[in-house]
C-alpha cells in the first residue's frame, strides 16, 4: 500500500517538483494543459499521497480507493502525479502526446492507474456514483473520490448526479471541484455563473467543506472530515488559481491547451527554483 505522508514540509517541496514535471512535459510535447494542471497539484498529491488507499504496484487490487478525472484533460498533473507514485516510469512522460504513446491527451484505462476514460466532461460523476454505490451493494469498503472542473459544471449531467448521489445516501463518495474560476473561453461566471456554489450542492443534498485548493492543511482535514459524515455524499469546492505558480500563467484563459515554449519554460523554472528557497 503507498505510504502516507503527513509532514507538509515534504508536501510542499512535491508540489513545486510536480509543477516542475508537469511544465516540462508540456513543452517537450508542445501542446496540453497547463492551466487546469497546475490548478490542480495539491490535490492531487494529498490524494495519491496522504489520504487514498492504492498500491501503484498492483493497479487493480480490488479494494482500492477510486479517483475518477472527470475533468480528463488534465492529464499532465495525473501522469506525473502516477509516475511519481511509481505507476510507471517517470522516463514515460517524455512520451507525453506522441504518437503511439499510451499517455495521450485525455485520461484512459491503458495507463496504470487510471479508472475510467474521460475528456468529454460532465460524465465523470455519474461513473463515480456507480463505483461507490457498487460497493455498498458489495459491501466493500473502498472510497470513490471524483475531480471535477468548475466549468464542467456547468453542465446539467453533473447535477443529474449530484442528486442520484445523495438519493442513494453515497456517505463513499467524495466528488472535489477544481475551482480556478477559468475555463476556456474566459472566467467561469461570466460565461455561466454558477454561483451560489455551495449553497447549490446544500439544496442537493451534499456535505460541503470549503477549502484553500492549495493549502495541504485544509485539503487533508476536508479529506479526514469526509470520513466521518454519515448518510450523504461529500463535496470539497477547493479555491484555487489557474496557472498557480507561474506569473505569467495566473488566472489566464490562454493556457487552456497552450504548451509554454523553451523560453517561457524557462522562465517559469526559475519561478519555481525562487520558491524553493524562499
Amino acid at each position: 500500500m503507498a505510504s502516507k505522508i503527513t509532514d507538509i514540509d515534504v508536501l510542499k517541496k512535491s508540489a513545486i517538483q510536480f509543477r516542475r514535471e508537469i511544465l516540462e512535459v508540456l513543452t517537450l510535447a508542445g501542446s496540453g494543459h497547463p492551466g487546469g494542471s497546475l490548478s490542480a497539484v495539491e490535490i492531487l498529491i494529498a490524494l495519491y499521497f496522504y489520504k487514498m488507499n492504492h498500491r501503484p504496484a498492483s493497479p487493480h487490487w480490488a479494494d482500492r480507493d477510486r479517483l475518477i478525472i472527470s475533468k480528463g484533460h488534465v492529464t499532465p498533473v495525473v501522469y506525473v502525479t502516477l509516475a511519481n507514485c511509481g505507476y510507471f516510469p517517470k522516463e514515460e512522460l517524455k512520451t507525453f502526446r506522441k504518437l503511439g504513446t499510451r499517455l495521450q491527451g485525455h485520461v484512459h484505462t491503458k495507463v496504470p492507474g487510471v479508472e475510467f476514460n474521460t475528456g468529454s466532461l460532465g460524465h465523470g460523476l455519474s461513473v463515480a456514483n456507480g463505483l461507490a454505490l457498487g460497493a455498498k451493494m458489495l459491501k466493500k469498503d473502498f472510497k470513490t473520490y471524483c475531480l471535477l472542473g468548475d466549468g464542467e459544471i456547468q453542465e446539467g449531467s453533473v447535477w443529474e448526479a449530484a442528486m442520484t448521489a445523495a438519493h442513494y445516501h453515497l456517505n463513499n463518495l467524495c466528488a472535489i471541484i477544481d475551482y480556478n474560476k477559468v475555463q476556456e473561453n474566459g472566467p467561469v461566471n461570466e460565461i455561466k455563473n454558477i454561483e451560489p456554489l455551495k449553497d447549490k450542492w446544500v439544496s442537493f443534498g451534499w456535505h460541503v467543506i470549503v477549502v484553500d485548493g492549495h493549502n495541504f492543511k485544509e485539503l487533508m482535514a476536508a479529506l479526514d472530515e469526509f470520513d466521518t459524515i454519515p448518510a450523504k455524499p461529500t463535496v470539497i469546492i477547493a479555491n484555487t488559481i489557474k496557472g498557480k505558480g507561474i506569473s505569467f500563467m495566473e488566472g489566464q484563459a490562454k493556457w487552456h491547451g497552450k504548451a509554454p515554449n523553451k523560453e517561457q519554460l524557462q522562465q517559469a523554472l526559475a519561478e519555481l527554483d525562487k520558491e524553493v528557497k524562499a
